[in-house]
């Protein structure tokens, strides 16, 4: 891999004809690369096609070539990702669907809009993955039809398709109307009964892990029903039959439907399993008094997954707030608190719960301002790069509670350049908070130098465009490739050192020795 080429590939500023000359050698990885920037031309993608075809899938989704620019014998896949776009030829359909590659068979059976004939023939095809592609992705009256498919792979995969009709998915589950299952892929190649060892030794074998058949097809029939109690289609008073089951994956499954019945719940919420309570927990369908009783659940993870359900009333989450780890996120019942459920929030007497409003980044100036003087470093940190903030309050926090606030308050977006340059020399110096300034877009040239003294913000700050000309071609030679490819890609590159980069193409793999002309940049 050149990483210098594949950093210039992704330069902004690279010149058109710099661009011109990349693509003239680019390899599989730099033609992915290539392929990305936003300033590419038609004949530009034309050309990178010419020279790696393998990159025509990429930019023909990526909307850099029509169909006027592929021919399918030469290029099937890419013809392909403009059938998956609606963007290609109906012909292409027809063609493809003869080709003697059952994979490109099936990657056609997904793709939207198929002629109905096209749709009948694969269908029909003798490759039962090709069918159950077009199963998985078929219109209602064409999912209803495979459903009484002789293949239980093919059932699966209509049980899964959103787009299957509910009657049919009940019959999918109940097998009422209709005919038994004939085949699965265990009993398609084994002698049963049979059961896949999870530590198969064979190298070519692609069973799942405890695939197995005695002749009712026993796992294929289980990924059938799991699939279709995960499709929210499915009518509900079939899906909670298995809210009994014995199968911990279906009773999870279940667990997490937004519709289930109270009674259900009830069931579920006295699961043996933490997981499945867990999903649970996360279900907006619960009512109040099932929340309160999964409040005080002996699992941290389903409390931490009820403080997810954006019903959790606000007396229960503040509750969880002192009892579970939540993490760094914003709750959706935070979220969606009204201006005076937030100030409540804000005026609680546990900084938990003030930490969990201060992570709101829409806050009222004045609540902002209060939670930026919080006496707890804990609220600090989830305030601190909240946008608004002076710069002021910023650097009292810095100076209040040092390296446990730093890395917040740099990656403030409105933090300014002197104090970012201030937060960079702070001693000892803090890891994040560098990585932080790295990123920063008002990050200075003085922090960004300090940031290069830090192996890990080191790679970030190479690629800031705010790093003196200099100073980013003298990082062209690190010994880091992945610092010198975010020199390469920075744009503040400059554009004569770009041109010598492309030219030198065939040097070493990561490293530059730099033009004889160099010393100004030394």
């Amino acid at each position: 891999m050149n990483h210098i080429l594949r950093g210039l590939a992704a330069n902004p500023s690279l010149p058109s004809e710099s661009v011109d000359l990349l693509i003239a050698v680019a390899d599989a990885d730099l033609a992915e690369t290539l392929a990305c920037r936003e300033d590419l031309s038609r004949d530009q993608a034309v050309a990178l096609v010419s020279r790696v075809g393998d990159s025509a899938v990429g930019l023909a989704y990526g909307g850099r070539l029509t169909a006027a620019d592929i021919d399918p014998a030469v290029h099937p896949m890419a013809a392909l990702a403009l059938l998956d776009e609606r963007a290609g030829r109906p012909e292409w359909a027809h063609l493809l669907a003869s080709d003697p590659d059952g994979g490109r068979r099936a990657k056609l059976a997904a793709c939207p809009g198929l002629p109905p004939d096209v749709v009948e023939r694969l269908a029909a095809d003798p490759d039962v993955r090709v069918v159950a592609e077009l199963a998985e992705w078929a219109a209602p009256d064409v999912a209803a039809g495979l459903a009484g498919h002789p293949h239980a792979e093919v059932r699966r995969a209509v049980a899964g398709n959103e787009a299957t009709p509910t009657e049919t998915l009940a019959a999918l589950i109940t097998g009422d109307g209709l005919p038994p299952v004939l085949h699965c892929l265990v009993c398609d190649r084994e002698e049963i009964p049979f059961t896949h060892d999870r530590e198969c030794p064979r190298p070519d074998c692609d069973l799942l892990p405890d695939a197995a058949c005695d002749g009712s097809h026993e796992s294929v029939t289980h990924q059938l029903w799991q699939a279709a109690v995960q499709n929210p289609a499915t009518p509900t008073e079939v899906a909670v039959r298995f809210a009994e089951h014995s199968s911990t994956q279906l009773r999870w499954s279940l667990a997490a439907r937004p519709d289930l019945p109270p009674a259900v719940c009830r069931r579920l919420s006295e699961d043996p399993v933490p997981g499945v309570r867990a999903d649970l927990a996360a279900n907006p369908a619960l009512d109040d008094d099932l929340i309160r009783v999964l409040a005080q659940d002996r699992s941290s993870d389903v409390r931490r997954s009820l403080a997810h359900n954006p019903r959790v009333p606000l007396d229960v989450l503040t509750q969880l707030a002192g009892t579970t780890k939540i993490g760094e996120t914003l709750l959706p019942r935070i979220a969606t608190a009204s201006a005076t459920e937030t100030a409540e929030l804000a005026r609680s007497p546990d900084p938990a719960v003030r930490m969990l409003v201060a992570r709101r980044r829409d806050l009222p100036a004045g609540i902002r301002d209060a939670l930026a003087a919080d006496p707890d470093a804990k609220v600090l940190k989830s305030i601190a790069p909240h946008p608004g903030l002076s710069a002021a309050r910023l650097r009292a926090m810095a100076d209040r509670h040092g390296i446990r606030v730093l890395a917040k308050v740099a990656a403030n977006p409105d933090a300014p350049p002197e104090l970012l340059d201030e937060l960079a020399r702070h001693e000892p110096p803090v890891n994040k908070a560098l990585r932080e300034i790295a990123r920063h877009r008002g990050a200075t040239a003085p922090a960004l130098l300090a940031c290069l003294e830090n192996a890990r913000a080191r790679p970030v700050a190479a690629g800031h465009p705010a790093l003196p000309p200099p100073v980013i071609v003298g990082l062209l030679t690190d010994s880091d490739p992945e610092v010198a490819e975010a020199a390469a890609a920075n744009p503040s590159l400059p554009p004569q050192v770009m041109l010598e980069l492309v030219s030198r193409r065939h040097g070493p793999a990561h490293r530059w020795d730099g033009p004889a002309w160099a010393a100004p940049y030394s």
